[in-house]
């Protein structure tokens, strides 16, 4: 079949062939004119193409375009998809989604023979993830998918949730920060939440290989650019909010509400269930937004706390190990459990104590759950890196103020009343919230004898002003609020060397924390993104001063971009 001057008629069988990455092998075909029903979009069928035309697939670039595809042209902030619907129907589309603007820019671009249908939305964003799923065949409505929001928590919290329905027998799908995997194949990631079309696929392609629940981390941008719309989730959890994003949602409150679309029974994306801890105020608003007035208890949100707030499942104290492990006793509708983490911090106790109810709301015992969380690492997330040094090296996540704070606190505990001293190395990421840079400066000099501060992925904005920003804020607390002995804040640009220099300042009983990048194996700098992970340049720093036998494990921690 060839794009120009023919199309894929409904009457076509599936389509079936070599499975292309992160879609499914075997795809029914939809046709235009069902597309153009269900979402209202005008049907102008251009050349040889008819009301029969089908799509078997969809994406929003050209250059992934596959034979039969609907290639959705969209207005984007530097320039029009529609300017390379040439490329996509020399690939093989059959039909585009666009609007009045890229109709207009079709008629320049395509050439003379094209044979195209094209659905004409004037905004067709909001119409891409029904799109995606009815050519997909709506595969979230024949799995059990979770999602999984809120600002720090939801890497480890989904990693926790993947372990407990492991463990009871489901075949398991994760999407997320660190990876997405696909009955255990893993793949790197570039958006917490992938795009409609990409979503979409990957559902229907976990579906056709045996994957009965997944569970996937949904960020706001997600939320807020409609890259859910079209997928139906059984459960939705929200873990915590804090300062981040605002660059991109400009008030706590837009940035709450954009979360919210998870849980309010009145979005068209909420959550059958929520599973809300509601250790801070935001979560008590959420799971007061989440209640269904009328409705049978079961569809009632579960609350979960780790404070005073009362809650279905609670936390009581900690008690901690040498290693980091924590036992704490917790209290469900049922009955009396302890909960084991082996990632430290009371954050992670609220993470663990939230996965267990998620995983029970999912059907799974709430012994298999409580056992399969007791032995989860994260990757990025407080790792260790020992190099037989006599100080604790870790990398971590954590890139917001509240991340920051929380961390320190935890690793503060960690060293109770000796004499052990902390390090941070420290940056801020460019052309992101801005805002967040100097109160993350201030959490780093109020939790750390020694703070550098460094940079993280300046992306396009000059490096020294991140820094001199983060700086500010570190360099404004005072010294009475500063761990006794803390050093002045120093400033060194260069990561690696930071890297070096806080290993170098570092003595036995200490921790030297790398902060920011987590689980990345890149630094992106105008444009480019250079191979950097964390984990190796410490390791290649501990190396250079400690050069014994190593090994490496995860200990801890969060913060999700």
């Amino acid at each position: 079949m060839t794009s120009r001057g023919s199309s894929h008629k409904g009457s076509a069988g599936r389509r079936k062939g070599r499975k292309v990455a992160g879609r499914p092998r075997e795809i029914a075909p939809t046709s235009v004119t069902v597309l153009s029903t269900a979402t209202g979009a005008r049907l102008d069928l251009v050349g040889g193409a008819d009301r029969d035309t089908s799509v078997q697939g969809v994406t929003l670039r050209a250059q992934d375009v596959q034979p039969g595809d609907l290639f959705a042209a969209l207005p984007g902030a530097a320039t029009h998809g529609a300017r390379f619907a040439d490329q996509a129907v020399a690939a093989g589309a059959t039909a585009i989604l666009t609007d009045p603007a890229g109709r207009a820019e079709l008629s320049r671009v395509l050439p003379p023979e094209t044979a195209v249908a094209v659905l004409i939305h004037p905004a067709p964003r909001t119409v891409l993830g029904s799109v995606s799923a009815r050519v997909y065949g709506n595969p979230s409505q024949r799995l059990k998918l979770i999602g999984i929001t809120g600002t720090s928590g939801k890497t480890t919290t989904s990693y926790l949730v993947e372990a407990a329905l492991l463990a009871a027998g489901h075949s398991v799908g994760l999407i997320g920060t660190v990876e997405t995997r696909v009955n255990g194949v893993a793949q790197p990631s570039s958006l917490t939440t992938p795009e409609a079309p990409t979503l979409q696929a990957l559902l229907a392609s976990m579906l056709e290989d045996g994957v009965d629940v997944v569970v996937m981390e949904v960020s706001s941008h997600a939320l807020s650019l409609g890259r859910v719309d079209g997928a139906h989730f059984a459960i939705g959890a929200f873990t915590n909010l804090s300062q981040d994003h605002l660059d991109f949602h400009q008030t706590m409150r837009a940035y709450f509400n954009a979360k919210a679309q998870l849980f309010v029974p009145s979005s068209p994306n909420h959550a059958v269930r929520a599973v809300v801890c509601v250790d801070d105020e935001w979560g008590q608003r959420m799971a007061d937004l989440a209640r269904r007035p009328g409705e049978a208890a079961h569809l009632q949100p579960v609350t979960v706390s780790t404070g005073p707030t009362p809650a279905h499942w609670h936390a009581g104290p900690s008690d901690l190990t040498g290693e980091g492990t924590s036992h704490t006793p917790i209290t469900e509708p049922d009955g009396d459990h302890v909960l084991v983490m082996p990632l430290p911090g009371r954050y992670n106790v609220a993470n663990g104590l939230l996965a267990v109810a998620v995983a029970h709301a999912a059907g799974v015992p709430i012994s298999t759950a409580l056992d399969a969380v007791a032995s989860v690492s994260v990757p990025g997330r407080l790792q260790r890196v020992d190099r037989g040094q006599p100080f604790l090296a870790l990398v971590d996540y954590a890139h917001k103020p509240g991340a920051v704070e929380a961390v320190l606190a935890t690793l503060r505990g960690q060293l109770g009343e000796g004499p052990g001293r902390v390090a941070i190395v420290v940056g801020a990421g460019g052309d992101r919230d801005a805002g967040k840079r100097p109160l993350m400066g201030e959490a780093a000099a109020r939790g750390a004898e020694l703070v550098i501060v460094t940079d993280d992925n300046p992306r396009s904005e000059e490096p020294a002003a991140i820094r001199s920003e983060v700086l500010a804020g570190a360099r404004g607390v005072d010294a009475a609020e500063r761990p006794a002995g803390a050093e002045p804040v120093r400033e060194v640009g260069d990561r690696a060397a930071a890297i070096a220099e806080a290993v170098a300042w570092a003595r036995p009983g200490d921790i030297v924390l790398v902060a920011g990048k987590g689980h990345e194996a890149g630094q992106e700098i105008n444009g480019v993104k250079h191979p950097f992970d964390d984990r190796d340049v410490v390791a290649q720093a501990l190396e250079s001063s400690t050069p014994q036998s190593a090994s490496t494990d995860s200990v801890a921690a969060e913060g999700d971009r």
